[in-house]
Parts: C-alpha cells; structure tokens; sequence
C-alpha cells in the first residue's frame, strides 16, 4: 500500500477520531491539534501499520498514546508554575537580589556544560529534561530505545562532573 492509498484510508476514520478527541479534550481546537498531531504520527509510521488488521484501533491508540503524553507534558509544566506562584512575595524581596547574582551564575555554568557536552549526549538530554519519554526521544531521533537511556545516564555523568562545585554549596 502506498503512502497516498493510505493517507486515504485514515481520512476515512477523521470523524470517528474527532469524536474521540472532543472527549478527551474537552475543546475543539485542541481536538483539532490532537487530531492533526494523530494523522502525523499515522503517516510517520505508517509501514509499522499491518494491512488487514483494526486500523480504528491503531489510531485510536494513537490519538490515546499522543494525548496522554501531552497531559504529561503539559502536567509537568503546570507543577513549576504552579510552585513557582507559591512563593510568597515577602521571601522573594528578601533573597532576589542574592539568588538572582548566584543563579545567573549558576545558569551560565549549567549553559556552558550544556555546550561543552557532545550532541549525541546533550540532544537526547534535553528532550529528556523536556518532558519527552525515552521511547519518543529514540523514534525522534532514530536511535534504539537502549542508547538513547545511555546517552542520557552519560550526559548526567558528565554534567555531574562538570557542575560538582554546586553539589556541596546549598543556595539558603
């Protein structure tokens, strides 16, 4: 089956999918990105797909899988912000001034042992810090599940190595 033959065949399941996506979204442009983000990854992976089999199901675990990983996503970034507004506005005028000079310090050494980390250890790290899980960084990056969890545990080493003078200094 070709790419076109396929891209016809899901097109036939958008309604069902848009159904499932309004459900789990709550919105309709978001069901809308969920779906879009669907068809993408259909397409991407489409040879993984076996003709004859419930392609419903295929994507709809599909659309399930992308919009669990999103909530994660979007879940760990609402954590920060949300501890971030907790701290109250007296602490913060107390210790700006000092956390501010020790952080942009800080900030400039993690950047720098960021830089000076090779790409094939800083890229998966990152998407890792991101908020990406091992198996979508090792698809993103085309790599096996095992080298990219390497990579990732070789770049904590290294930046470990690197950033050691802030391991025994507390910022009270």
């Amino acid at each position: 089956m070709n790419n076109s033959q396929f891209n016809q065949m899901i097109e036939q399941h958008r309604s069902m999918l848009n159904a499932f996506a309004l459900k789990f979204t709550g919105d309709i442009e978001d069901a809308n990105d969920l779906i879009q983000d669907t068809m993408v990854k259909a397409l991407r992976f489409s040879e993984s797909f076996e003709s004859g089999t419930n392609i419903k199901g295929w994507l709809y675990t599909i659309l399930r899988n992308t919009f669990i990983n999103e909530f994660r996503r979007n879940a760990k970034r609402q954590s920060v912000v949300t501890q971030q507004e907790e701290i109250s506005s007296a602490h913060l005028l107390q210790t700006a001034t000092r956390n501010g000079a020790e952080g942009s310090f800080a900030m400039r050494d993690i950047n720098l042992a960021l830089k000076n980390l090779p790409d094939a250890y800083s890229v998966p790290f990152i998407r890792y810090f991101e908020g990406y899980r091992y198996h979508e960084i090792a698809e993103e990056l085309d790599i096996p599940l095992g080298t990219v969890k390497t990579r990732i545990h070789e770049a904590r080493k290294l930046l470990q190595k690197q950033l050691q003078m802030y391991k025994a200094k507390k910022f009270n």
